[in-house]
């Protein structure tokens, strides 16, 4: 039986849905699970990413792109008034679009760093680099 990501994160809105399925096709129900662990506490709300947006336009301008990882963009929007407003009302309109490419970075991290899945190799990182990079140095058996 294929694995669903409705079963995982049955939070998801379609083209996030849709995105996560095909970055989980090929792991295992344990995989996915960890996945989506590791995603659903990783990942941004695209209602609260509205929220700050508009938390931004009236008193804050660049919280939205604080929030999001996007320190050089907040700190442009902070201190140019939210871009004259343009850029703030900009990010009110493309709260959807602005957290579903947050929440891709992160989920394609995530599964990346997964160690290797079954009848895939991974995106970036193998499973000995996986351990090494978490301070597990694999065993020669020698």
């Amino acid at each position: 039986m294929p694995l669903t990501i409705a079963h995982y994160l049955p939070e998801l809105e379609a083209t996030e849905r849709l995105f996560i399925q095909d970055l989980i096709e090929g792991m295992s129900h344990d995989q996915a699970q960890l996945f989506a662990t590791a995603y659903r506490g990783k990942r941004k709300d695209p209602h609260t990413v509205l929220l700050a947006a508009i938390v931004g336009l009236v008193c804050f301008p660049g919280l939205q792109r604080f929030w999001l990882g996007q320190i050089g963009m907040g700190f442009l929007f902070l201190f140019t008034w939210g871009l004259l407003l343009v850029g703030s009302i900009a990010d009110l309109v493309r709260y959807k679009k602005l957290a579903f490419d947050y929440n891709r970075g992160v989920a394609q991290r995530i599964a990346s760093n997964l160690p290797v899945r079954e009848g895939k190799p991974p995106e970036s990182i193998g499973e000995a680099a996986f351990l090494t990079n978490r301070g597990f140095a694999p065993q020669s058996h020698a």
